[in-house]
């Protein structure tokens, strides 16, 4: 009941802020999908990484260390640090000037323009739209999972059939609720204040939550390393006791299977491979409006040099957190061995005890709900901007039918999004890869937009129906990402490579907007010059 009654005082927090961002809601269109691009550095940074911090990198990361070990680390988390900062800077800073200097609230107005076609809007939007639902089942299903794990026992007579802890499905809809309040009535202040005070404490209850659980487990493997010498309890209690948290940790570590410490089990160009994930960053419908959101080219200082630092700070703990898992120094059941997605709540619920448990079960929840909430108003902001908008004149519905339309299709997303989740779960972090691995695919779309002069509309087009279609016959093939470890192999004079589907699907877009760009009409050049010669 402990857990419970904190997880439910935070979500109550977390209402009221969303309801007191609100009260500064000034009634426009533009202030609620853009916070009237009033976000400075501080805000930017905490908006940029609460987002991308979702529960791929909490749940999914942890889960991912305990099947597959502590490669997991260099696969995305060293990678994406340094990637995404590049990304910001590379992309951000040119994408934020236009949208400024053009009025740009979505990604599909800015390549409507810089392509001068509204078609390519109208073939984005599903594909985009139908990418992002994929990343918000794994922030739905992740957080009814927690709340079920750690409430176990809290009901028993309530909620019998699901061991006494609150239902999966009961926890993913809280989730849903709690997130669709506070972006109904905050918009984009409400979502940046939101992810804020998320982004703090899950980094603050996680690092404080880490050294409990570094703290316990190395007890443990110190008493048995000594037990194991021929000492007797007592003396080695005392040297678990006198044992400094580095020792601890090094102790617990060294109990991690062989097979757990190393990356033996993926080839070279597999590992590679991976460093293409991360360039999903550059295409995010949500992050793209939170960069729009800055008030000033200045505000990304303080992201660009940060981002890695705090990627490292949420990610090493819950890694290690992971790897640990598989030591034995905790007994993992049955059905969390089965459901990797488990293993972070279940040790939290073990370890770190009913008051410190519950706190970082609010700090997880805020990791999950940062990213949930960017998603659905970027949802909502491209249905508004690039569907109906896009179809009448500015002036054909007020401000506030602007914004009601924009709720009313984030209330139809959530409960789409909230059906999926009640099928059959994935595993978060497999679930998480194959979606960034669709929007890596469309980064030479964006890239090209900015840096290359022949780009065409043909081009495009052409990019993303490529990226399309081999991301949808790559799912396919993967059983719909129920295959884990699947991989995309090509067989060149005998020999076969091993790459994460990623690769192809990067390689076919970026082919076919290189190559029908070179044999299409340039684009105009007033194209060129409003983008540019500016």
């Amino acid at each position: 009941m402990t857990q419970l009654i904190i997880i439910a005082i935070y979500l109550t927090l977390l209402l009221g802020l969303g309801l007191l961002a609100g009260r500064s809601f000034r009634g426009t269109s533009q202030d609620y999908m853009l916070a009237s691009h009033s976000i400075g550095p501080f805000l930017l940074l905490m908006s940029l990484f609460g987002t991308t911090m979702t529960a791929f990198a909490l749940v999914g990361s942890t889960g991912e260390a305990y099947k597959e070990g502590v490669g997991v680390y260099g696969m995305l988390a060293s990678s994406s640090g340094i990637i995404h900062s590049l990304c910001f800077l590379v992309l951000g800073v040119k994408l934020w000037g236009f949208g400024r200097r053009y009025g740009y609230s979505t990604q599909i107005e800015f390549f409507r323009d810089r392509l001068a076609t509204d078609g390519i809007g109208y073939l984005l939007f599903p594909i985009l739209v139908g990418l992002i639902i994929p990343y918000l089942l794994i922030g739905v299903m992740a957080g009814g999972t927690v709340i079920n794990k750690v409430t176990l026992g809290a009901l028993p007579e309530l909620f019998a059939g699901s061991g006494g802890g609150v239902p999966k499905a009961l926890g993913s809809l809280v989730v849903c609720v709690v997130v669709l309040l506070y972006v109904f009535f905050g918009g984009m202040r409400g979502t940046a204040w939101a992810n804020t005070f998320q982004t703090l404490v899950f980094m603050i209850l996680g690092m404080v939550t880490f050294g409990v659980i570094a703290n316990t487990l190395g007890e443990r493997a110190i008493v048995a390393q000594h037990q194991g010498q021929g000492h007797s309890e007592g003396e080695a209690q005392a040297a678990a006791s006198e044992a400094s948290l580095l020792e601890k940790m090094a102790a617990a570590s060294a109990q991690i299977p062989e097979e757990k410490r190393t990356r033996s089990g993926l080839s070279k160009l597999k590992f590679f491979t991976y460093l293409l994930v991360p360039l999903s960053v550059g295409m995010f419908p949500h992050l793209f409006q939170h960069w729009l959101t800055a008030r000033s080219a200045g505000s990304f200082k303080l992201a660009v040099v940060a981002h890695p630092l705090c990627i490292m700070i949420v990610w090493v703990p819950c890694v290690m957190i992971g790897a640990w898992a598989t030591t034995g120094l905790i007994a993992i059941p049955a059905p969390v061995d089965q459901n990797p997605n488990a293993v972070l709540p279940f040790i939290v619920g073990k370890v770190a005890g009913p008051v410190l448990g519950g706190l970082l079960t609010a700090g997880i929840l805020a990791a999950i709900m940062s990213s949930l909430d960017s998603q659905f108003l970027a949802i909502g902001t491209m249905f508004t901007k690039d569907v109906v908008l896009h179809r009448f004149a500015d002036d054909h519905f007020s401000q506030r039918a602007q914004v009601i339309m924009a709720r009313l299709f984030i209330v139809a997303i959530v409960a789409v999004t909230y059906g999926l989740s009640l099928f059959e779960p994935r595993r978060v972090f497999t679930l998480g890869v194959w979606c960034f691995s669709g929007f890596s695919s469309l980064f030479p779309l964006v890239f090209a937009s900015l840096y290359w002069r022949r780009l065409t509309a043909a081009g495009a087009y052409a990019s993303v129906t490529a990226a399309a279609v081999s991301w949808s016959m790559l799912f396919w093939q993967s059983d719909f990402a129920a295959q884990a470890d699947y991989s995309f192999e090509l067989t060149v004079l005998g020999t076969t490579y091993e790459m994460m589907p990623v690769a192809a699907m990067f390689a076919c877009s970026s082919l076919a907007l290189v190559l029908v760009s070179l044999v299409t009409k340039p684009p105009g050049e007033s194209t060129l010059a409003k983008f540019f010669d500016c």
